[in-house]
């Protein structure tokens, strides 16, 4: 058995991509650009245990990163950047005892798991396989010399005016033939412009022992690599385009693709549309028949069967049940749940709490650390007061209760089942089952009390000083 392993490169600082955040640590949609390397080289069939990101600069934050998410996946560093081939050869400790080593850049996230395995599988014949791909503009790469069972790399400014003329480019990735590349990889130096250790040495030293180089064509936008904020930027579009594709191709109605964001990480079903303006982050998952609304923002949070989300619904880590309802411009957020049925609308904010099936929150409302039983409907302008300055506190309303408009719940507080809140009404304890709960100051009427004959007796008193 072949054994593989993958070395993914992310020592490089990005300078030119203008910020203090770690190159491969830049997000394509949600998901960082590092992870898509690390994501592909494991669906093309290589274990987290064989793969290892090389960090040096800025690379405390990115082997934090790695530990937290890939924990298997080993972090070797490089101290000092001094080149590609410097960078290989400081992870030797461990690739030395694999039969293939793949060399990755860390900034590729569009590289396919199935043309990595088909790599994989093509670099048995060599002893160094270069990967390439044919350039529309080849600019500044290093040119593709092709010869009968050798390959070579002339850099840019190396290359003769006839070979500047050919399109198929060094991607800067490789495969190599473990026992190959042990023979000569203590021969590459640094006698160069920049004094560094070129990987692309490599193929010259292996050409020259006799040793087999091939090369391995992908398609340009598969080795896109990402070096300034706007090829980010052109990297996240054709993610996102794939991701929309994917979901398409599985029976979501997406009405307007250029205007539609879907993480990769998250799960959608046949019949299920998506109306313009809508972002959905992370790992939401949306069943079958749901309908989701413009301008929405889900993060997190699942949506149930024929559920529908108006428009203009910011939703996080929430769950919404078959049927229910929310929208436009509602809120809800850190772990509610609205049950079968259940309806959150305009201008409403929901946190923590759990709407019982059938249970309405129409207008205007703010529940927060609150449980509602089934079928209760919420006045509107009715907030749960749960904050008192230390505590959140905790509001219950029961089954079937009629809660009247703008009622201020002081929690901790109860409503028993079937009960009613007079509108306008500060509960501040427990309403029993079949009550009717009024918490309000009496009414008093002043006769003769226009706000004229106020102001004109003030003016007067005024004078007579």
């Amino acid at each position: 058995m072949n054994t593989v392993c993958v070395l993914i490169m992310a020592a490089g600082k990005g300078t030119r991509m203008k910020s203090a955040l770690p190159k491969v640590l830049h997000s394509a949609l949600d998901r960082r650009i590092i992870d898509y390397v690390i994501e592909s080289a494991n669906q093309a069939g290589v274990m987290p245990q064989d793969t290892a990101v090389l960090v040096g600069s800025g690379g405390e934050e990115v082997e934090a990163h790695i530990t937290e998410n890939f924990p298997e996946v080993k972090v070797l560093w490089q101290h000092e950047q001094l080149g590609t081939g410097h960078a290989v050869k400081s992870a030797l400790e461990w690739w030395k005892n694999y039969d293939s080593l793949i060399v990755l850049n860390g900034d590729v996230p569009l590289l396919k798991p199935e043309s990595l395995r088909e790599l994989i599988s093509s670099c048995r014949e060599n002893d160094c396989t270069v990967i390439t791909f044919n350039a529309e503009n080849p600019g500044a790469y290093g040119r593709i010399i092709r010869k009968e069972n050798s390959v070579s790399i002339v850099e840019y400014k190396d290359a003769s005016p006839e070979q500047r003329q050919i399109h198929e480019v060094n991607a800067g990735c490789y495969a190599f033939r473990v026992k190959s590349l042990l023979q000569i990889i203590n021969s590459i130096t640094n006698n160069n412009a920049q004094h560094e250790y070129y990987i692309t040495d490599a193929l010259a030293l292996m050409n020259e022992a006799g040793l087999t180089t091939g090369a391995f064509t992908l398609p340009e936008e598969e080795m896109q690599g990402v070096n300034t904020q706007a090829e980010l930027a052109s990297v996240a579009r054709t993610v996102r385009m794939r991701v929309l594709s994917r979901w398409m191709n599985e029976g979501v109605r997406i009405a307007d693709p250029e205007s539609t964001y879907i993480s990769p990480d998250a799960e959608l079903s046949h019949d299920v549309t998506i109306m313009p303006n809508v972002q959905i982050w992370g790992r939401s998952r949306i069943s079958e028949g749901s309908y989701i609304g413009s301008g929405s923002i889900l993060t997190n949070s699942i949506i149930g069967r024929n559920v529908k989300v108006i428009a203009y619904a910011v939703i996080e880590n929430s769950e919404l049940k078959e049927g229910s309802k929310a929208g436009p411009f509602c809120y809800i957020r850190d772990n509610t749940c609205l049950e079968a049925g259940a309806f959150a609308g305009k201008f409403v904010e929901l946190k923590n709490s759990h709407i019982g099936e059938g249970s309405k929150v129409p207008h205007l409302s703010y529940m927060g650390d609150a449980t509602l039983g089934h079928d209760v409907n919420i006045g509107a302008g009715s907030i749960t007061c749960n904050y008192d300055g230390e505590h959140k506190n905790k509001t219950h309303i029961g089954d079937n209760c009629f809660i009247g408009s703008s009622t201020m719940f002081v929690a901790p507080v109860e409503v028993g089942e079937g009960s009613t809140t007079a509108a306008g009404s500060v509960i501040t304890k427990k309403v029993p089952a079949n009550s009717l709960g009024i918490g309000r100051a009496r009414q008093t009427n002043i006769a003769d009390w226009s706000l004229h004959d106020h102001h004109h007796h003030k003016t007067t008193t005024e004078g007579e000083k």
